[in-house]
């Protein structure tokens, strides 16, 4: 693997059929630190990518009826590989997401964590046998893969997204066509070249460099050779693929948007409430579909709880991802600094008060301070929205009952997050959440080993755990008759 040069731009092919594809239309991937290219990337269209899901189709046939230990082999290879070069894709991963080095280090680690733990669920995609009704029937199971997939992932987590999709479809014996974001593409390649070395077989993974993602999107969703659709991003374009989707019925994977709430209850554990919020929120700058939206802290604690955070806040560094001791990275694009500057503007104009941090400044760049508001209230707009910044909004509360309705208010149920030292409190206010994860005193939750995924309006499907392989399987039933019929009954009933 060669390093990117950050002085110069490379140009990145797409790649179908385990062959790299260089077009004469390209685009440009920035640095949200410095704002500058580092490379350019084939810009993939509608030829493209019928190119990629033809390979994946005529990949499907042999790598589906190769056998899990086979598959699990080349995934394990493709684990060390990445694990061997971590540090050179933490580096790419940095420059063109903007994360802090040690912390796309950890993405790496963590990516690489769900294609070890997949290499070894492969080999448990058990079927099972059914109690027959008829003493001459027997009724059983057996899984097979889907297909063809589609997997379209966001720029926030440039390796993750894309291993704890492509992981399980590979391991199940799907062949895969992955669109990346179009502005992190980099990792998604340096993945894919891992991928060949580590032995996997042409066409059973494509990846599909394109800034025309509505385009390439279309033909995803309506190509009948794509059987299964997995996309994280946002609840509108969520529901846009369903749609585009249903014409040809394909199983969908959405992991949507979030409004996550984090409750410090009364009797919670100060130091380990802002401990976990500080992870929940301020991971890759506040943008993490799962991150703390809105910090709920019971009046009891409220003011001692408060410094202890603000006294965290204010150690955290912004800069470059590269530069040493750098904590906070930039906001993605200028696009994502508008959203966040508007929603603290309207929550200052509401009554919220700035305890730390800065108003966003024209002149900062995509940089923006942590900031920590409190006297939130509702009616503001980033109350309703993911704020995807590191904007931590504080409200106070007194009842429970009252805290729980607050953060059931909303249309998304991905992540919710609490702290208390009471067990019959966990339990109740676990149930009575409508999230589909919940931290109970922690703030830091997802795992190869366990289910990823929401409710509501936040998507549905599973990804992580053994529910992570059955997004890829189909369950076949058969009914054996096991009867053995005697040569005078077969000649009476043939003539």
């Amino acid at each position: 693997m060669s390093a990117l040069n950050s002085a110069t731009a490379y140009h990145y092919g797409a790649c179908i059929d385990n062959e790299w594809i260089f077009l004469e239309k390209k685009f440009e991937v920035i640095n949200p630190a410095t704002e500058k290219a580092i490379a350019t990337v084939a810009d993939c269209g509608i030829l493209e990518t019928v190119q990629a899901i033809d390979a994946a189709t005529k990949a499907l046939a042999s790598w589906s009826n190769t056998t899990a230990k086979e598959r699990s082999e080349i995934l394990n290879k493709w684990f060390q590989l990445i694990i061997q070069h971590k540090e050179e894709i933490a580096t790419t991963l940095s420059k063109e997401q903007g994360k802090p080095l040690q912390e796309a280090i950890g993405e790496v680690v963590y990516g690489a964590s769900f294609i070890e733990w997949f290499a070894e669920e492969a080999k448990r995609s058990y079927g099972e046998t059914i109690p027959t009704p008829d003493f001459h029937k027997r009724l059983f199971t057996i899984k097979q893969p889907i297909g063809v997939v589609a997997a379209i992932t966001p720029w926030n987590f440039p390796i993750a997204m894309v291993t704890r999709k492509l992981a399980p479809a590979i391991a199940a014996g799907c062949t895969v066509v992955l669109k990346p974001a179009e502005e992190t593409p980099l990792s998604a390649l340096l993945l894919m070249k891992l991928a060949i070395e580590a032995g996997l077989p042409k066409g059973v993974l494509n990846v599909i460099t394109t800034s025309n993602a509505a385009l390439v999107g279309d033909i995803l969703t309506s190509h009948p050779a794509i059987k299964k659709i997995s996309f994280t991003g946002s609840t509108a374009v969520g529901k846009l693929l369903m749609q585009q989707s249903s014409t040809t019925l394909k199983k969908l994977s959405l992991e949507l948007g979030g409004n996550a709430p984090l409750i410090v209850f009364d009797d919670a554990d100060i130091e380990l409430a802002v401990k976990g919020t500080m992870i929940s929120k301020f991971r890759n700058a506040g943008q993490t579909c799962v991150c703390a939206n809105r910090v709920y802290v019971h009046k009891d604690i409220y003011l001692p709880f408060v410094e202890a955070l603000q006294k965290e806040v204010e150690g955290l560094v912004v800069g470059d991802g590269l530069d040493a001791g750098v904590t906070i990275g930039p906001l993605i694009n200028k696009e994502a600094k508008d959203k966040v500057r508007f929603l603290l503007l309207d929550a200052l104009q509401k009554g919220a008060e700035m305890i730390t941090g800065k108003e966003l400044l024209d002149d900062d760049g995509l940089f923006c301070e942590p900031i920590v508001i409190t006297n939130c209230t509702p009616s503001m707009e980033l109350s309703k929205e993911e704020i995807f910044g590191p904007i931590l909004a504080i409200y106070i509360f007194d009842k429970d009952e009252a805290v729980i309705n607050l953060a059931n208010n909303t249309p998304y149920g991905l992540a919710a997050y609490f702290f208390t030292q009471n067990i019959n409190r966990c339990w109740k206010t676990m149930e009575q959440l409508q999230y589909g994860m919940i931290g109970i005193n922690e703030g830091l939750i997802s795992h190869p080993e366990a289910p990823f995924g929401g409710i509501k309006e936040s998507g549905f499907g599973k990804e992580g755990g053994r529910y992570g392989l059955e997004e890829y399987l189909i369950t076949k039933y058969v009914c054996l008759n096991t009867r053995q019929r005697g040569k005078e009954e077969y000649k009476s009933n043939t003539g």
